[in-house]
């Protein structure tokens, strides 16, 4: 089976201290990397390379062979990123949000009340975000995961302020994923409950 996600010789470096260095990864589809580590070892500095958003000291990301560098926007529509912060609009409701999400990515064939059902939000379409618990809105954040079309699958410490109801449904979804082919790669202070799942592991701290 051939790699969807490589890294060649991948180094970071933060405020002078290198956090990695000559890092080699290699995922195939149906795979979930856990990236684990101390705070300040370079976890959401690794998953904000592998999404582009940062540039590495040295090394490379490759997709599907290619270089992401290269691939450009062809790699980015492939990529579904939650960071540690929401990163919804709290001046938007529910649906707005949404479709916003839509609007940037490569939009599925969902109702988009449907994807709030997914996520247990589904009478809180018309809900400002303001006005939601911070367990609300991770849900929020998450259902982009379920309304747009994305392979790989990036999630910094996805599971913060969920109960184990919503963690439990979206390891269900996790899984699913990977049944389909795609790739994960998540950080999570919480035990991942995947058994029957290709679960990868990377320790920055070792």
């Amino acid at each position: 089976m051939s790699s969807l996600l490589q890294t060649r010789d991948l180094s970071c470096v933060k405020d002078d201290r290198v956090l990695f260095e000559d890092l080699n990864i290699d995922l195939k589809a149906g795979q979930i990397l856990l990236v684990e580590g101390k705070n300040g070892s370079g976890k959401t500095s690794l998953l904000r390379i592998l999404t582009g958003l940062s540039l590495p000291e040295t090394g490379e990301v490759l997709w599907q062979g290619d270089p992401i560098s290269e691939v450009g926007p062809d790699y980015y529509e492939q990529v579904n990123y939650v960071g540690h912060h929401d990163g919804i609009k709290r001046d938007l409701t529910c649906l707005e949000n949404l479709r916003l999400v839509q609007a940037m990515g490569k939009p599925l064939p969902i109702d988009l009340d449907e994807a709030l059902e997914k996520v247990n939000l589904y009478r809180f379409g018309e809900n400002f975000v303001a006005t939601l618990s911070a367990g609300q809105k991770r849900r929020l954040a998450m259902a982009r995961l379920v309304v747009t079309e994305a392979l790989l699958w990036i999630m910094d410490e996805p599971f913060t302020s969920l109960d184990k109801a919503s963690m439990a449904m979206f390891q269900r979804m996790f899984e699913q994923h990977l049944d389909n082919g795609g790739v994960i790669v998540m950080t999570s202070h919480h035990d991942i409950e995947m058994p029957d799942s290709d679960v990868v592991r990377l320790n920055l701290s070792e």
